[in-house]
């Protein structure tokens, strides 16, 4: 018996994945060639992370320019609210053309295209404690994305723990929406925060941007040691306990946002046969071309985090040679080159210290999706190991959070998906979808 055909969508020139800094530079750096661009997303609003909006936060003029612009360019077709599901099937491939398989929430269909960019941006790096599942714990970029969304924050204590630039950021965007930011617990010492911020003399605009965003109640050297909840192990959040060296202090609470760096989303590069650079991001020669994928490209934060200014920077590159501007992507090359520079500062300096990867107990769990605690990791040989017999990375995350986790706990290496990158419904398997893609908006 026959598989029913997915719909497909007209072959397009170029598929740019992700509209955050560098996707939507890469669609505006290749629209005045003509070619047929499609942009996707799957946020509801191009921007990624970075420049999302909501009713909880205006957008920066940057990025409504830069929706303006893309507005202007008919040939590029931008489908928010749409993921990359997987591959196509083999017998909706073409030869010389890329497949993939995108839904959205109406149905599922396959878009071929002669080019592919890779724009899919980072997510954060969440390390187990004991109490990280409590109700009112976040990530400090989802905390981010949660007041942007609209939720009320104002007079709640919060605690902001982790590491690197975005804690700043989260801080501010509390304290904007009328919140009490109590503490603000960076890891890294004070002897490699220093030399940084001498360092941002290169940088001037983000020097001035650091000094903008630090808080009074800013502490180097500090992080996370457990949270504590009322009315038992699941009840809300009630205190942090922070950790200096050997010293503890307990701060009373009403929100932790706690992120301890960025993670590259290499997912679909590696199904599309890529590999990892030494920072767990793509690995991309200077042209910015997914090394031994013809006809893929990968930029911004997916090969390894930078910034949004060295996003934009890959993206607007990629997108000019994309099609074959070579000169205006080599002008963007020193850009490109300082901007990278800021970016090895940064591991340098955010490197995260030892005693971050002994604060989870035997019954912290470290896969939320499946209740897998780390007692039951420990006795285990590596990933696929603890996916057979514990289910560990097999919830609805597909191991995008524990698989980072215990790549820094244990040192394993997760195994990249073959097929699929997420749940995905029965009728986009099956190709009973409702006739084909919706119509694009832009």
């Amino acid at each position: 018996m026959n598989r029913p055909s997915t719909p497909t969508a007209p072959a397009c020139d170029l598929l740019i994945v992700g509209a955050g800094p560098a996707g939507l530079a890469a669609a505006l750096a290749a629209a005045p060639s003509g070619a047929r661009i499609v942009l996707l997303d799957d946020n509801a609003a191009p921007g990624g992370q970075i420049w999302r909006d909501g009713p909880g936060v205006p957008l920066p003029q940057a990025a409504l320019r830069q929706r303006e612009a893309l507005a202007r360019h008919a040939n590029v077709q931008l489908r928010c609210g749409t993921r990359v599901a997987g591959l196509a099937h083999r017998t909706e491939r073409v030869p010389g053309l890329h497949a993939l398989l995108l839904e959205d929430a109406t149905g599922g269909w396959v878009q071929q295209a002669r080019q592919v960019i890779l724009c899919t941006g980072a997510r954060e790096l969440l390390l187990p404690f004991p109490g990280w599942t409590l109700p009112g714990v976040t990530g400090a970029g989802g905390l981010q994305a949660l007041i942007k969304g609209g939720l009320p924050v104002a007079g709640q204590r919060i605690v902001v723990a982790g590491s690197g630039p975005l804690l700043l950021a989260a801080a501010r965007t509390a304290r904007d929406a009328g919140a009490q930011v109590v503490a603000v617990a960076e890891q890294a010492p004070w002897r490699a925060l220093v030399p940084f911020g001498a360092s941002l003399v290169r940088w001037p605009a983000k020097a001035v941007q650091a000094l903008a965003l630090l808080p009074a109640t800013y502490r180097a050297g500090t992080h996370v040691a457990r949270a504590q909840g009322g009315g038992g192990a699941r009840g809300q959040l009630q205190s942090v306990t922070l950790r200096t060296q050997d010293r503890e202090r307990d701060i009373a609470c009403d929100r932790l946002a706690c992120g301890f760096g960025l993670v590259p989303n290499t997912e679909l590069g590696q199904m599309l046969g890529g590999s990892l650079n030494a920072r767990h991001g793509l690995r991309v020669d200077a042209q910015q071309r997914l090394h031994g994928v013809p006809g893929v490209m990968a930029a911004g934060e997916c090969t390894g985090f930078g910034g949004s200014e060295r996003s934009r920077a890959e993206g607007a590159m990629a997108g000019f040679l994309a099609v074959g501007d070579t000169a205006a992507a080599r002008a963007l090359e020193p850009e490109r080159a300082r901007w990278q520079a800021f970016a090895d500062a940064l591991h340098q300096h955010f490197a995260l210290q030892p005693a971050l990867g002994r604060l989870a107990e035997p019954d912290t769990l470290v896969c939320r999706c499946e209740d897998v605690p780390h007692a039951a990791l420990v006795e285990r040989s590596g990933w696929i190991d603890a996916k057979l017999h514990t289910r560990c990375g097999m919830g609805p995350c597909q191991g995008r959070i524990c698989g980072a986790a215990t790549r820094h706990l244990l040192g394993w290496t997760p195994a990249p998906a073959h097929h699929l990158l997420a749940p995905t419904r029965i009728g986009t398997l099956a190709g009973l979808g409702d006739g084909g893609p919706p119509p694009a908006q832009g």
